[in-house]
């Protein structure tokens, strides 16, 4: 069977970490989205998927034999306050397949009706959020940045009730692991340390079993999350892209960029900038994200300390031994980074205040972050030949100050060096107010030629294709989008 291969490896957990939960039927299910390549490479049928019997398993409205979804149950830290009981309230998880590579994937519906977990909620998601982390999510692939995938999108043929009655859709999500900082905390938080044991032994099998050889596993597991945590957020710094909720229950310890709410990608470079509406004192702002990812893992690592010693010293001692490292992780990852956007292979002290100060230049003048890089990604302006495009003229001396230090690297081959940084600057990220223009097409007219469009586009975001600068075009004033939402 086209499904046989799906697995509840959850499932065989204690049943205090789930609730069996039954999807609710959706009235007339429409594919909107199928995305067929992930479909593959999961070893999944799209053609089955894409038939009656798919549309209904990914919909909701009837699960194949076998496959018995189930909602976790979590915790977290919501703009910094505690709930001590959260959990999956509009997503089924239906289990697990393998890739091509042999990695174990999960597969969940995200919208598919209210769960116990649900507090009050109807479980279901608008259309317009569905099509936003579709797009989204499969954009952070593309740009090779750790990232949950979008297997489907389906329209429900039903309305759900927000500010104003909208399309409801149905997310497909798959991810490496839906485990979140917040799972660990749930476990803590009701003092059963034989379930956060249970837990980690399963994170560690499914995700790093690497440490699980080592004389400290569970250390040696908060170190590897701590690790991969460092390494997306830094990654993110460099496309400037704003999460806009790093909640503890939206960290996903597999380091995988996980829910995408209110999050947006910055046009005009600024450190302080929030796009999240209900973010008003800018916890989660751009800049903040490095800060907030170690907050968050400084949670994590409380959590754990019943499994990190049986000495409560010892514990703490090796807690912040791995928290310790997140900002020499992050720093490098950033900072290397930072060096392959503006074509640099050597390493100077003089680095972060080569990068602070261009960085300080753009935020002065309101400069585009993605076109700012792709500008100085071209061979001629490498050389001084001419100047990049749409910068002013107090770039000047900085632009003269990184020619010499691209000269005292040596090596004249321009043209590769252009390339180099041309696959590391993105000339398409998926541009908020396109994104928003998108979605009304589609909410308001039933017209998805945008997204189709703009998801052939950012498939590639390297690789500049003709007749399409309008994606590459910053918002004019009255395009600007301020703010986005959750959509819950």
């Amino acid at each position: 069977m086209p499904y046989s291969s799906i697995r509840q490896a959850y499932a065989t957990l204690p049943s205090r970490f789930y609730a069996r939960v039954e999807a609710m039927p959706v009235a007339a299910p429409h594919l909107i989205a199928l995305n067929r390549p992930l479909a593959a490479a999961l070893g999944l049928d799209a053609a089955w998927l894409a038939g009656p019997q798919g549309l209904a398993m990914l919909a909701g409205n009837q699960m194949p034999p076998g496959v018995a979804p189930l909602a976790t149950v979590y915790a977290g830290h919501q703009f910094g306050h505690f709930s001590p009981r959260l959990g999956d309230g509009r997503a089924l998880l239906l289990g697990d397949v393998q890739d091509q590579q042999g990695h174990v994937r999960e597969i969940q519906l995200k919208g598919s009706g209210p769960t116990p977990f649900a507090r009050r909620g109807d479980g279901r998601a608008a259309l317009g959020p569905v099509l936003r982390e579709y797009l989204l999510s499969e954009s952070m692939a593309a740009l090779g940045i750790p990232t949950t995938r979008a297997l489907a999108a389906v329209q429900t043929g039903e309305r759900v009730y927000r500010e104003t009655p909208l399309p409801g859709a149905i997310m497909v999500r798959v991810a490496r692991s839906h485990i979140r900082v917040g799972t660990f905390q749930f476990f803590a938080a009701t003092q059963d340390v034989a379930g956060l044991r249970v837990l980690a032994d399963f994170a560690i099998a499914r995700l790093y079993p690497h440490v699980a050889q080592d004389t400290q596993p569970y250390a040696a597991f908060l170190q590897a999350v701590v690790a991969a945590q460092a390494e997306l957020v830094a990654r993110w710094m460099l496309v400037g892209f704003i999460h806009g909720v790093m909640n503890t229950d939206n960290m996903a310890i597999s380091g995988e960029t996980i829910d995408y709410g209110p999050c947006a990608f910055m046009d005009a470079y600024h450190p302080a900038t929030v796009f999240s509406f209900i973010d008003e004192r800018g916890r989660y702002a751009y800049t903040n994200q490095p800060t907030i990812a170690l907050w968050n893992l400084t949670r994590l690592a409380e959590a754990l300390l019943p499994l990190l010693a049986e000495d409560e010293e010892a514990a703490l001692r090796n807690a912040q031994q791995a928290l310790a490292g997140f900002n020499a992780r992050f720093h490098a990852v950033y900072f290397a980074g930072m060096r392959a956007k503006l074509g640099l292979v050597g390493e100077q002290e003089t680095d972060e205040t080569l990068f602070q100060t261009l960085l300080d230049l753009m935020t002065q003048e309101k400069a585009d972050m993605t076109n700012t890089f792709r500008g100085l990604s071209q061979a001629r302006v490498l050389q001084g030949a001419e100047a990049p495009t749409g910068l002013p003229e107090s770039f000047g001396p900085w632009l003269t100050r990184w020619r010499t230090r691209l000269m005292q690297e040596g090596g004249e081959d321009w043209a590769a060096r252009a390339q180099a940084m041309r696959q590391v600057n993105p000339c398409y990220i998926p541009r908020n107010h396109k994104v928003e223009a998108m979605i009304r097409a589609a909410v308001e007219q039933q017209d998805y030629t945008r997204f189709h469009e703009m998801l052939h586009l950012l498939a590639t975001p390297y690789v500049e294709q003709p007749g399409m600068a309008q994606y590459a075009t910053p918002p004019s004033p009255e395009e600007q989008v301020r703010y986005t939402f959750c959509g819950t």
